[in-house]
Order: C-alpha cells, then structure tokens, then sequence
C-alpha cells in the first residue's frame, strides 16, 4: 500500500517500525520483472524459504561433496572452500555452502555424506568439536596465573635484563625443542624435550636450563597458553621467578620469540623430525645463534651482551 501511494522507503518504514535499509531489501529482493512489488508473492517466497526441514546439500548433491572432498585432500580448509565455491558458481546456489555445513557434516552424524576421514584432514584433526565457550575457559590450567598485562613496565622497555619469553618448536610427529629468549640480550636457550612436550617434560627442562642463571637474569619468563606449561607453578617455585600468559591467539605478545623461533627454523624445518637432535646438538645450535650479531643490538652479539651481565653479577 505504501509503495502504490508513492511513499519512500523512510516513509514506509516509519509506518511499520521498520529501518528504511530493511524496507529498500524486502522490495529489491521481490519486485517482479515488471518493476512492481507485489506483497502476496513476496509472501509466498517467504513462507517457502522459511520451510522446514530443508533439504542438507551435502546429503543430496554427490557432485559438491566430490569437489569438497578433492580440495580437503589438498588441505584446504572449509572457511577457504565455502569462498571458492561462491567465486567459481555465482550462479548457482546448489553449488554453494558455508564453512558451518561442512563442519557440521564433519562432525554431526545424518547431517552430510562427507567422508568420515576427511575431519582428520583439518589443520587440528579433531575427533570432535571444542566449545570456545565458558566451560572450556573453566576448566583452564591459567585461570589463576598472572596475565601479560600484569607484567611490570619494565619489562616492555627491555631497560631491565632478565625476563624471558618462551614456546615451542612443533615438528612431526609431536616432536618438539623448547626455545627461552632474553628480551634485553636476545639470548637464547633451547631446551632438549625427550619423548614428548608434556607439561611435566617442560617444566623439568626448563628448570634445569635455567637453573644455574643469577636471579637478577631470572625475574620472569613469558609463554602462550599451550598445555605445556600447565606445571606453571612448580617452575616459578623452583626458578624463583614470576609466569605470565599472553592472552589468546596473541602471538606478537612474545614479538621476540616469535622472531627468534623463524632464525631457528633454518635448522628446525617445519614438519621435520625433531627427535633426532640431540642435547648437544641443541647447544651448538643456539650458541651460533648467540653468536651471530644482531642488528638491534647495533652489530653485538647476544653472547657478549649476556656475558657483560654476567660479569656485572
């Protein structure tokens, strides 16, 4: 009635209680060929796309579960899938579907007939999906360890030396090597994990590596929220030292160990077996990487810097 009276879209939706934006869509997406907006067949295709049950696509069309199980195989993910599929069929909605279908067809039984192996093809490989929800953040190893943002200012400045920032080399196979860099030196010290990086491996690694530092080159240590450093606390009491956590998915909390952790890659490929090198191998490795100069240290080495502390001590 409001579009054959010539009102406009602002018009219109004052009169319903609706924003004009939603009124410009509703007529744009059921206006006939003719131009004109006819309400009862625009009702009609409502009431048709709000029917339930639909119809899953991943259960009916073999033809889009082929195609997602080739690009799985190639390990794409279902995020990047979803995108290409709209970019190559444009046109064509059966040939379309949201990275939410795949992971429900994934994960959910009689909801798609994906490949049951093809969940192991994701970046995780999880035998089923993990809530981000509260629950997961409850039962957290961290929830009552000290934050990033509660590390003293000092340590932002590298002005004071001894804090450290700490992760994990991953290689194949759940191998690992654990790498500690001194923020102020850019020191570096690795740790030999034999077997596995269980909380229990790291924490007794760490201690021993760190163990016979000066305190005042111990004053706090840095690490992401990985199950590894689940024992937090038994290293803090035998290091004497204070843990902080970076908050989720924050990597460039720890911009020095991340950079560090690409140098290191020249001799720990990614996917490589990271079992093979042994304790002795380690230290060579990161005392030519002690050695080297770095240009934030104006051309001195890591080395010199810490061993100028060191007999400061």
């Amino acid at each position: 009635m409001g579009r054959r009276s010539g009102l406009s879209y602002a018009e219109i939706g004052e009169a319903i209680g609706r924003n004009k934006s939603v009124v410009w869509r509703e007529v744009n997406r059921n206006t006939s060929s003719d131009g004109v907006y006819y309400a009862s067949v625009a009702h009609t295709k409502a009431h048709q796309a709000r029917h339930w049950p639909k119809p899953l696509k991943l259960v009916e069309n073999e033809v889009l579960c082929g195609l997602i199980a080739v690009w799985m195989d190639d390990g794409w993910s279902p995020k990047l899938i979803s995108k290409m599929l709209a970019r190559y069929c444009p046109e064509d909605q059966t040939m379309q579907v949201s990275h939410e279908t795949i992971y429900q067809a994934l994960y959910v039984q009689t909801r798609g007939n994906l490949r049951a192996d093809l969940a192991e093809k994701l970046s995780l490989k999880r035998k089923k999906r993990v809530s981000n929800g509260a629950d997961r953040r409850k039962n957290s190893p961290y929830k009552d360890a000290f934050k990033i943002s509660d590390r003293p200012a000092e340590v932002a400045d590298r002005a004071v030396p001894g804090h450290w920032e700490g992760d994990l080399i991953i290689g194949c196979d759940g191998t690992a090597i654990g790498t500690l860099v001194e923020r102020s030196t850019r020191f570096v010290i690795l740790l030999h994990l034999e077997g596995d990086h269980s909380a229990n491996t790291v924490a007794a690694a760490m201690i021993s590596e760190m163990g016979d530092l000066p305190g005042h080159l111990r004053r706090s240590i840095t690490w992401d929220r990985g199950t590894e450093l689940a024992d937090y606390a038994r290293i803090q009491t035998a290091l004497e030292t204070t843990l902080y956590f970076c908050d989720p998915h924050s990597p460039w909390q720890r911009g020095s160990n991340e950079n560090t952790n690409r140098l290191l890659r020249f001799w720990f490929e990614k996917g490589s077996d990271l079992s093979i090198h042994t304790p002795e191998d380690l230290r060579r490795v990161a005392a030519t990487l002690n050695r080297r100069p770095r240009p934030t240290l104006d051309l001195e080495t890591p080395a010199n810097r810490l061993n100028q502390l060191l007999l400061a001590a």
